[in-house]
This record gives C-alpha cells, structure tokens and sequence, in this order.
C-alpha cells in the first residue's frame, strides 16, 4: 500500500489558527488577506457532474461563491454570478477561474437588497442561457456587534435581514419559472443558525429562516420535480472575517479540527446537492460545520 502523503490532508494545507490579527473594511479583499484564502485553485478536480447546466450563484466574487463557482465550472457548468458594484476586481479573478475551466463566466453586479435588482439578475440569467438549473443563494451580510442586541442599529438590521433573507426569497420566486424539471435551489445557511452568537443576533436570526424557509420550499416545489437543500458552514476562512469581526486570530480555534475550513471545502457540498447524485434529497440541511454536532 502507498503510504499516504501527509501534504495531501486538509490539516497540513490549511493549519490551525495563529493568523496575524487583521482588520479590512467591508467587503474586504481576497489579496490582503493572510493566509490567502485556498479555493480549489489547485486542488479542485471535476469530473463531469454538472456538464452543461446553467447555474447563478450569488456572491461569487470572493469567499464561499467564488470556490463554488470555481467547482461548478470544472464539473463541466456555466456560472452567472453577482458581486456588489464596489467588488469588481475580486470577480474578475472568479470569471477568468471559470473562463480557465473552459465555461462561459458572467459577472453581474447586483445588490440583492433591491427587488428590481433581482429581476433584472434573473431576467439577464435568461437572456444568456434561456433556464437556470441551479440557482445558489450565497451572498450574505453580517457585522459583529460586541454589545449584542443593543449595538445593532434599525440600519443595520435592515441591511442584514434584506440581504440574507429578502434577496433569497426574490430571487427563489422569480427564478422558479426558469428552473426546469431536475433541477435545484442551494440555499446557505450557517451554524449560527442553530448555535447563536450574541454578538451576530441578527445574522444568526437570518440563518435560522434560511433553514426553515429551505424545509418549506423543498415541499412547495415538490410537484415541480425541484429539489430545495442548504448547506450549513462552521467558521470559514473569507473576506466577511476580517472585515466583520472585531478578531481573526483565533477563528475558527472551536471546531473539531481546531481551525477554519478554507472555501475550497465547503464547495463539494454544493455540486453534491446541484448533482444528479443527490436526486433523492431535497429539504436538507447539508452540515459542514467542523464537527458541531447540529439538529
């Protein structure tokens, strides 16, 4: 037997915490980061599973969405993804990932937070590939809050619950009629919304009707032979980090492996659920959180 090469693990590319204290303003920025997040760049292998769907994932520019968007594309898909109009430089880094993969890359950007925003977003999905087989809603807002309940402003929690909440439901109900017989809504959620922070209430608040509004759309598009799932991240190492919370240098220290996955590993569990492997699952919290043990 080979022995296995120890440079191969997880926990040899991506060490445990110790990262130097940072602080960027929101969005933050993939280059500043340190370490540099790990997307799939070099690791990432497709094999076929998603050849020719068309799919949207929101907040692809950086983080979580571009890793997803990135595995898409080597699994054989094209990738329409949003990015706020301040992120530019960071979505040019995922078009030319998914343009290297030899699927069309499309870069709108687009602010969940407004309906018309959404519609031109769907309507612009169906001009460029007349359906959508899978949709991600990804993008996300947060901002920590050392004081709780009484440091969030009525403005922040406008923008908290607009985005990850308002923007999913838009964009689920107009992007339906697109969504063809076999194919799939993703929803992100987060362990926040079973294990909350004081300090992210109301991103935790939004997290958990993540998780019942995907129980609930799963069974209203059953009929419709659309499968509805989410995926539910433990602490993972992107740009919202620094530029939310008030430390870096220990996140992540609580999971299991006693660091933050790094994208790249969240993104198998997004082509799982768009795949034909998961054809039987729908209304599923898919938990990849470092060993937090959730419903």
């Amino acid at each position: 037997m080979t022995p296995r090469d120890p440079e191969s693990h997880p926990s040899e590319r991506h060490p445990r915490p110790g990262f130097p204290e940072q602080e960027q303003t929101h969005p933050g920025s993939t280059e500043e980061m340190r370490p540099r997040p790990d997307h799939g760049e070099d690791s990432y292998r497709g094999s076929g599973r998603l050849t020719d769907r068309r799919t949207v994932v929101t907040g692809g520019d950086s983080g979580i969405g571009r890793a997803v968007a990135l595995a898409f594309a080597r699994e054989g898909a094209d990738v329409l993804f949003t990015h706020l109009p301040e992120e530019t430089g960071e979505a040019e880094e995922t078009s030319r990932l998914v343009t290297a993969a030899g699927r069309q890359a499309i870069a709108v950007p687009c602010d969940i937070r407004e309906e018309a925003a959404c519609r031109r977003l769907v309507e612009r999905a169906e001009r460029e590939f007349g359906r959508i087989d899978v949709l991600v809603n990804n993008a996300a807002y947060q901002m920590a809050q050392p004081d709780g309940i009484d440091g969030i402003s009525t403005e922040q929690f406008d923008r908290v619950v607009r985005t990850n909440l308002y923007g999913m439901f838009w964009l689920c109900r107009m992007a339906l009629p697109l969504i063809p017989q076999g194919g799939s809504i993703i929803n992100t959620t987060s362990v926040q919304a079973y294990r909350p922070k004081p300090h992210l209430l109301d991103y935790a608040m939004t997290k958990g009707g993540i998780v019942t509004f995907t129980h609930g759309l799963a069974a209203d598009v059953a009929d419709r032979g659309i499968r509805v799932n989410a995926v539910a991240p433990g602490p993972v190492w992107t740009p919202l980090i620094p530029s939310t919370l008030p430390s870096t240098s220990q996140f992540g220290a609580g999971s299991s492996w006693e660091r933050p996955a790094q994208p790249a590993e969240m993104a198998p569990g997004y082509v799982f659920l768009a795949s034909e492997d998961a054809q039987y699952i729908t209304g599923e919290i898919l938990n990849a959180t470092g060993g937090a043990s959730l419903p």
